[in-house]
Order: structure tokens, then C-alpha cells, then sequence
């Protein structure tokens, strides 16, 4: 794909709508089994489909079986897909004993939603798709027939209980949850990919890593951070502080919270309110827990008169702030309410808007180099014109301008990117970073942000060469992400077997016997004083036992003493990987895991 290609939506693929028709299918063989079945909606999604129902009794193993069996043999009748679009009434008399479509049909004809509950700007045509003998309330597309599904490459996944329309209130329903894709080996892939990311699950690991936990008693979404967690935070934010004060940045504090003028001023409220946590009042005045760090690095900038000779001015800080996730949307460290996040703002002139935005893009580069990112996309962001005064700011001068600063930046900086359209922020264009785990899942790191509008709504100016008030470009970037989003991302990755710089424990020190105990506290405490992290293990398990545990814990390196290696200043040492060396003087190690240490190695060995 060329650098301004725009890249198709997952929407607008041939994959979404094998998924969709899928779910079609899949409906149509649970309405067979189940003739008195009351169905809902089933929307094609990532990686997969679902549908809900209301159904007599709850499914079981064998009941997935026979819907895929049955899948199977329809998608064999080669039946087309087939559009109609009707009146309202007349799709009423169609689903007449379907409740839920009578809903969702009285829903499209005052504008309200559509087929799959969500919210509409506009009323819409209602539209039903049959193959077969079923029909369904729908909007498409779909695939032209079932033969264009490859029998062998669909699979239902599992059954799990869901809320009409999300709403606890409403009755819960039974969602059967299947994936479809093009060809059976990208089925087996899909499959293997799962089966690997339960071994590496973040919050699998987190717990038996002892990195993080979560405790009802203090809330859902808000991670503790346990001892070894708080070594990689403080690994994670040394190694930020090192770059970004190479690249000129100034570090800043701000409060946790705010006066409510400030995110009306910032225009996050109204309209970011839903993601925010309730206010608090005080004195008569009602106070925020920030969601973003933005509008307090604004006002740093416009604490101060600025020149053209200040330009740009980096602000950067790991600053603490809350977002009110819907409890359903919580998912171990990657949503979460508390975050930490990799913020900063750079304020520029527009002729050094170019060189700063590339900056930024080449500390992602930098990053995805430490940690071992070998694949990654970034993602050009545009707006759509339909959007203006709606989605995005209504200013189509400003749209372009920014664009094309921005695309005319990664094309001279020889960077690969895809264009998006109309998945811009609302303020201005960004580049979204996707990364993939070591397994192949897809992650969203960050984005690198223009803001063209904030600058004016803070009037924020600085004095050019000509003695004039100019108002400064604003970006926004985050290229470590928050800590919860990347250590969730680090865990999966690595599988739990981080490169040794950023592993919590370092070194675990093991005696043969007993005798050797006072040796080992000495070679840890010497480890220790070089900043090393080690610690000896003297319980009374056997010597392979304790080798065990160590690797368990995934601890990279386990020195051995025995009576040989105390008397000649050696040590025996394994590795995390099984592999070993004997008669290493100690001097030797310490050189080693220095130097691993110092460079921030890849290596996980």
C-alpha cells in the first residue's frame, strides 16, 4: 500500500461481511433448532460475530455442534443474499412475533437507532436481507451468496450472557459468540493465537508475577501496583526522562484535580462529560478529577510571556489521570479508570512544525527498537467534510492545512503510513500507532496528535521575529502509552520473560547447602550495591526446587554456589531458559548483566 493511500475500513472488507452473513447463518440454524427462539441483533465485530437471542433453555456444548453443523450445510445451498427495502409497517408484519425487531423497527422509524442499537444522527430506509428461508431486520452487507464463506474456516466460540441493549435492567439474553475467516489456515492461526495469549494473559501473569492486583474494596479499574510493578514503572519512566531530556523537553507537575471552568474552557465538557468522573463541590464550586493532563500544560505555557527564541517549548510529564470506564468496557490493565500516562505538548512555530512531528515519530521508532515492536502501522487520521460543525471543528481551511502539513512530514521523512479518513480527533488530524504482540495481536499504543484548536480557545501566543502576537501549533503525544496499557501490552509480549534492564528480580542467589549461606548474603548484598537487583533464596527446598521457583517467577539469571564456587569466587549459572555455564567467576557475571543492563539489551537471556 503507498504512503497516501487511504486503507480500506474493516467495515467496507470482504472479512466483515463473510462475519456478518455469518451471523446470519448462524441465526438461521438456531431458529431452526429452536423454533420458538426470539432473536435480536448480530453484528459482524474484531476477529469474529455474535448474535443474541432469547431462547427457552440455555444452550449447551453439544447445541454449538449441531448450529455449526447445520451452518455448514446452509452455507453449502448456495443461497443468495437478497436486499429489500420496506415500510415500516411492513416490516412490522414480518416480525410480528418477534418483539426485539418490533422494537429496533419502531427505533428506525422515529430515527432513533439502528438495526443493532446504536444511536443514529439521521433517520434511516428500513432494509430486511433473506437467504433461505430466513430473513432479518438489516442494514448489510453481506456477501452475494453462502457459497462465498468457506465452510471449513468458521468456528462458534462460546456462550455468554448479555443484556439486552447493555442494560442491566433488561432482560439477560444468551450470545453466542463464533469467528469466520477467508481460508482454514488463517482459522488455525486465529486459534493458535488464543490458545497462546491465554499462556501470556496479563492478568494471568500479573498475579502470579506479582506486578499488579485489583481489589473490590478499592474499586474496579483501579490497579495496585505491587513492588515488582513498581520497578517496571520506575524502569519505564528513567528510560522516558532519558530520551525526552535529550530531546529538549522540560519536566512539569499538575494537580490530580481542577476547577470545572477549566475542561468547559478546554471544550471536554459538555461533550467528554460521559468519561469523566462526577464532580465534587467545594465551597460552591464544582471540582474534576482530570482525565487528561492537556489543559493544565496549556496554561503552563501561558503562565509565562513567550518569544520566538523560546520556541518550541517541550512540556512533558507521567501524570495520573481518571476516566470513567462503563464496567463492562473494564479489561485488566488495558481499560482501566486510574492511568499513568506518557503526556507531553509541544508548542511550536508552523515552520517548525515539520521537524518537531517527525521528532515525536522518531522516538516511537525508538521505542518499538528497545522493546523488540517489529511490526507496527501508523495510521494517517483525516476528517471527513460531512462531519464539520458535528464530529469534528468546523473549520475547513484549518483541516487542510493541518493535513497536509502533516502528510507532507512523514512523506519527506520517508515514514510508511496509511490514511484513514474520517477517524480524526475532533480537534485535528493524528497518527495512530499499532503495534503486534510477539504472538501477532494487534495493540493500540498511542497517538501523535495536532491540536489547531486549542491554542486559540487558551490564547495561547507567543511574539515572532517581527514583533508580532502569533498563536503556536500544538501537538500531543504519548508514545509509551499509560504504564497500565503498556505493561499489559509488555506482559503479553514478552510472555512474562522481560529483557533483563526492565525484569523486577535480576539475579536469584542459591546455595547447595546450608554452609554457603553467608557467602550468598554477600554476593547479593555486592549485586545490590551496583544496583542490581538480586535476592538469595536459603529456605530449606532442594536445590532444584529453588531453581524451579526462580524460573516459575521467570527471574533471567540463578547464580549456584556450592563449596567449590564459594572458595574460588565462582558461581554456576542458569539461565531462565534451562541453558547453564559453570565456573563463572563472579567478576565475569557482573560484567555481563552490567552490560545488559546498561545498553537496555533485547536479549531475554
Amino acid at each position: 500500500m503507498s504512503a497516501n493511500e487511504p486503507q480500506e475500513k474493516y467495515q467496507d472488507s470482504e472479512l466483515f461481511r463473510i462475519r456478518h452473513s455469518a451471523a446470519h447463518i448462524m441465526a438461521q440454524a438456531v431458529l431452526e433448532l429452536m423454533p420458538e427462539a426470539k432473536y435480536t441483533i448480530g453484528p459482524a465485530i474484531e476477529n469474529g460475530f455474535y448474535y443474541d437471542f432469547d431462547l427457552p433453555r440455555a444452550l449447551t456444548p453439544e447445541d454449538l455442534v449441531q448450529i455449526e453443523k447445520r451452518m455448514r450445510q446452509i452455507i453449502a445451498g448456495n443461497h443468495p443474499f437478497v436486499r429489500r427495502v420496506l415500510s415500516a409497517d411492513e416490516a412490522r408484519q414480518i416480525f410480528k412475533d418477534q418483539p426485539y425487531k418490533l422494537e429496533l423497527i419502531d427505533g428506525l422509524e422515529k430515527g432513533q437507532f439502528d438495526e443493532d442499537g446504536n444511536p443514529l444522527e439521521e433517520k434511516p430506509e428500513i432494509s430486511i436481507y433473506t437467504h433461505d428461508t430466513f430473513t432479518d431486520l438489516c442494514r448489510g452487507p453481506h456477501v452475494e451468496s453462502t457459497r462465498k464463506i468457506n465452510p471449513s474456516a468458521i468456528k462458534l466460540m462460546s456462550v455468554a450472557g448479555a443484556y439486552w441493549r447493555g442494560d442491566e435492567k433488561n432482560k439477560m439474553l444468551q450470545r453466542i459468540y463464533g469467528t469466520a475467516w477467508k481460508t482454514p489456515k488463517e482459522l488455525e492461526q486465529y486459534l493458535w493465537q488464543l490458545e497462546e495469549a491465554k499462556k501470556r494473559d496479563h492478568r494471568k501473569l500479573g498475579k502470579e508475577l506479582e506486578i499488579f492486583v485489583f481489589d473490590e474494596e478499592v474499586g474496579p479499574g483501579l490497579p495496585l501496583w505491587l513492588p515488582n510493578g513498581g520497578v517496571m514503572i520506575e524502569e519505564l519512566e528513567s528510560l522516558a526522562k532519558e530520551v525526552e531530556n535529550a530531546g529538549g523537553y522540560d519536566r512539569v507537575r499538575t494537580p490530580h484535580l481542577t476547577k470545572e471552568e477549566l475542561f468547559i474552557r478546554s471544550g471536554h465538557l459538555p461533550y467528554y462529560a460521559e468519561s469523566m468522573y462526577p464532580p465534587m463541590e467545594l465551597e460552591g464550586v464544582k471540582y474534576y478529577v482530570k482525565p487528561m493532563n492537556c489543559p493544565m500544560h496549556h496554561k503552563i505555557f501561558a503562565s509565562l510571556p513567550r518569544s520566538y527564541r523560546d520556541m518550541p517549548i517541550r512540556l512533558a510529564e507521567y501524570g495520573t489521570c481518571y476516566r470513567y470506564e462503563k464496567s463492562g468496557e473494564l479489561f485488566g490493565l488495558m481499560r482501566v479508570r486510574s492511568m499513568q500516562m506518557n503526556d507531553a505538548h509541544i508548542y511550536c512555530a508552523e515552520e517548525q512544525f515539520e521537524q518537531e512531528f517527525m521528532a515525536v515519530i522518531g522516538l516511537y521508532l525508538h521505542y518499538f527498537e528497545i522493546f523488540n515492536i517489529e511490526k507496527y502501522v501508523m495510521r494517517f487520521s483525516t476528517h471527513a467534510k460531512a462531519g464539520l460543525g458535528k464530529k469534528y471543528i468546523d473549520n475547513e481551511r484549518l483541516w487542510l492545512k493541518t493535513e497536509d502539513m502533516v502528510r507532507r512530514a512523514m512523506q519527506n521523512g520517508g515514514v510508511p503510513y496509511i490514511e484513514v479518513p474520517d477517524e480524526a480527533a475532533f480537534y485535528g488530524p493524528k497518527i495512530d500507532v499499532q503495534i503486534w504482540s510477539a504472538i501477532g495481536r494487534e495493540f493500540t499504543l498511542a497517538t501523535n496528535q495536532v491540536d489547531f484548536a486549542v491554542p486559540e480557545r487558551f490564547d495561547l501566543k507567543f511574539i515572532n521575529p517581527h514583533g508580532e502576537e502569533e498563536i503556536p501549533l500544538c501537538i500531543h503525544r504519548a508514545p509509551l502509552s499509560t504504564h497500565e496499557r503498556f505493561i499489559g501490552f509488555l506482559i503479553e509480549h514478552y510472555a512474562g520473560n522481560f529483557p533483563v534492564w526492565l525484569s523486577p528480580q535480576q539475579v536469584r542467589v542459591i546455595p547447595i547447602t546450608d554452609s554457603q549461606n553467608d557467602y550468598v548474603y554477600n554476593v547479593v548484598k555486592q549485586l545490590k550495591a551496583l544496583g542490581i537487583r538480586a535476592s538469595a533464596d536459603v529456605s530449606a527446598a532442594r536445590m532444584n526446587a529453588k531453581i524451579r521457583s526462580a524460573q516459575l517467577f521467570k527471574i533471567p539469571y540463578m547464580l549456584v554456589i556450592g563449596e567449590r564456587e564459594m572458595n574460588e569466587g565462582k558461581v554456576s549459572l542458569r539461565r531462565r531458559d534451562g541453558s547453564r555455564q559453570d565456573d563463572l567467576a563472579l567478576e565475569s557475571f557482573i560484567a555481563i548483566i552490567q552490560e545488559k543492563i546498561k545498553s537496555r539489551s533485547g536479549e531475554l537471556i
